[in-house]
């Protein structure tokens, strides 16, 4: 009876202790990154933690992995959307993680409306938890996406040169496709220096 009892304590302090480093590990505030894209210029955007934790954590770890760097945006549709962080530039690729969709057909509370500016995270049709690496930046006001895609951000400056690259680039087909050869580049996508935080940073 006597090692029950020590046991279930034991228990209940490893318990007590994933609850305490989850809640240390939860992302809160705001994060500033620049998308830099060659030949165009750089676009300053603040994430928000405090909507989107998860999908924040996963885009900052990509951010200081280095992981957009030399990635394109792959498809465009004017009056829509860019896209882009696909490493194969297709539309097919990823990064190795997965994670769960922070919005409200999923279960989760998210009130960041695709307006113009707007960054969300692309994923498969059927699949809500499928979001990885590739993300898009809203050109025109989508309310009808809202619910069904996690908005995480906002462009801050430099929407601008989301409209030239809707005016200027070719796309194929009336589903944005680019050609690889056409494909804006991203350099790369680092944070500001200057970072407004509310709590300590995790997601290194």
């Amino acid at each position: 009876m006597k090692k029950l009892k020590i046991m279930a304590i034991i228990l209940i302090g490893l318990l007590l202790s994933g609850c305490e480093e989850e809640k240390h590990n939860t992302l809160t505030g705001q994060y500033k990154v620049e998308i830099n894209i060659q030949d165009y210029g750089v676009i300053k955007a603040t994430l928000e933690a405090d909507k989107a934790p998860i999908t924040v954590k996963n885009f900052l770890k990509l951010v200081d992995e280095k992981f957009y760097d030399g990635l394109t945006f792959h498809r465009i549709i004017k009056d829509f959307m860019i896209q882009g962080g696909d490493p194969n530039g297709d539309g097919t690729g990823g990064s190795k993680n997965t994670i769960e969709g922070e919005f409200l057909n999923n279960g989760i509370q998210n009130n960041i409306s695709h307006k113009r500016g707007v960054l969300s995270m692309a994923r498969n049709g059927y699949d809500y938890n499928s979001a990885s690496s590739q993300f898009f930046i809203v050109h025109k006001d989508s309310p009808h996406l809202d619910g069904d895609y996690a908005a995480f951000g906002y462009v801050t400056e430099g929407m601008d040169i989301v409209d030239k690259i809707c005016n200027d680039v070719k796309v194929e087909d009336d589903n944005g496709l680019v050609l690889r050869e056409n494909q804006p580049i991203i350099t790369s996508i680092t944070r500001e220096k200057t970072e407004n935080k509310k709590d300590n940073d995790n997601s290194k």
